[in-house]
């Protein structure tokens, strides 16, 4: 953990404490300006290890922390990183103990650069960055825009904790998924009664979203068509290429997920589309009459979109969900056979612990020549790794 002198610091422990939460070592590397804003006390407590922050110190010591801890860490970031900082590391100047442990560094760096607007749209610091962001185990974040320390408004800002750890988990996964366009579908569609009503169902698009991380995390270009969710993937935006198109009923996602499959390699079909809609939508708030004891609806049937990916699809891998309550087996098979589909993922509601709105998944993988995988009750995002690992 790498902390130059920049008023964002004092984020810094928070970072520091949720990496140990998930179970990071972390040691913490910092120019002497960074200890202005941020104590060597908070940073010892946060990390559990000695703050590193003078090389002569070290060397005294008998000490070579700025050669030792590259050799010894898996991942480098340096948050805040300042305008003096960045252009130092882009030129080789090592003359502390952050830039030398730098210089020292094969593995890769996540930088967030933070400084007030003219520092960082000054030539000498896009020159830097730019040149940094060349280097191929660098995932150099662009700043954010917001309210600045000195009292503007403007780019600048570090950008959140979020952001950092997300880029920390992209940095430390291998690339295996370069130069590959990966479309995926999430949570539900709804189909309106009237303006105030709908059908939906209980999908809350975590597993979709997770798939999405997976194949950002690999390196993979992904165009998402998600229905309606709480979910955010904003941290991941801020320096993956995903495209997100958010749609409302099945119609939308249809001619989204069409559109988008003709400049895809690979779709996963996870969204929980309707497959019937209201036959008429009421412009107005249907109201229910005095003396009214019920109401019917007429629906029809949906257009199946993993079936019309499926009459489409030249050498692109289609990818399926069957979300299913009896017949599991034989259900699944069917979807995969009919639909033209390369693996379908089943999924059964007789399982504790798998379905909607949980954190976890227990799936099943089908193939089309007809073998089976049984994974055991795991984490949504280990599933969605799984998936990746089974199709790339």
């Amino acid at each position: 953990m790498g902390i130059s002198g920049g008023i964002a610091a004092y984020k810094i422990p928070e970072l520091i404490r949720l990496l140990k939460k998930a179970g990071a070592d972390v040691q913490v590397v910092t120019t002497k300006n960074a200890l202005e804003f941020v104590t060597p006390l908070t940073l010892q407590t946060v990390s559990g290890h000695k703050v590193y922050s003078d090389v002569f110190a070290a060397i005294n010591e008998h000490s070579t922390e700025h050669i030792s801890l590259p050799d010894w860490a898996d991942l480098m970031i340096i948050a805040p990183a300042t305008a003096n900082v960045l252009c130092k590391i882009a030129n080789g100047i090592a003359d502390d103990a952050l830039t030398t442990t730098f210089a020292a560094m094969r593995k890769p760096v996540v930088i967030a650069p933070a400084m007030n607007t003219n520092m960082y749209e000054s030539p000498a610091t896009q020159k830097a960055i730019s040149e940094l962001a060349k280097w191929e185990n660098i995932t150099m974040l662009d700043a954010a825009s917001g309210e600045l320390a000195c009292g503007t408004t403007g780019k600048g800002r570090m950008q959140e904790i979020d952001v950092l750890v997300a880029a920390i988990d992209y940095s430390l996964t291998p690339k295996t998924l370069s130069g590959k366009h990966i479309l995926i579908t999430a949570g539900p569609t709804q189909e309106a009664i009237d303006p105030v009503r709908y059908i939906s169902n209980a999908s809350t698009g975590k597993m979709g979203y997770a798939l999405v991380r997976a194949c950002l995390n690999r390196g993979a270009e992904v165009t998402l068509v998600s229905g309606p969710t709480h979910l955010s993937l904003k941290a991941w935006q801020a320096f993956c290429p995903l495209h997100i198109k958010n749609i409302v009923s099945s119609a939308e996602m249809c001619e989204a997920t069409v559109q988008a499959f003709l400049q895809v390699d690979a779709a996963i079909l996870c969204a929980a589309v309707a497959d019937f809609t209201p036959c008429n939508t009421a412009d107005k708030k249907i109201k229910k009459q005095p003396g009214q004891t019920g109401m019917s609806i007429e629906l029809t049937t949906t257009t199946d979109i993993a079936a019309t990916l499926g009459k489409m699809k030249g050498k692109q891998l289609l990818v399926g969900f069957a979300l299913e309550t009896h017949n599991e087996l034989a259900n699944a098979e069917r979807k995969l056979q009919s639909k033209n589909l390369d693996m379908i993922v089943l999924n059964s509601l007789q399982d504790a612990g798998a379905g909607f709105g949980v954190d976890t998944n227990k799936v099943t993988f089908l193939y089309k020549d007809g073998t089976k995988k049984h994974l055991p009750l795991l984490s949504k995002q280990e599933v969605a790794d799984a998936i990746i690992d089974q199709i790339y």
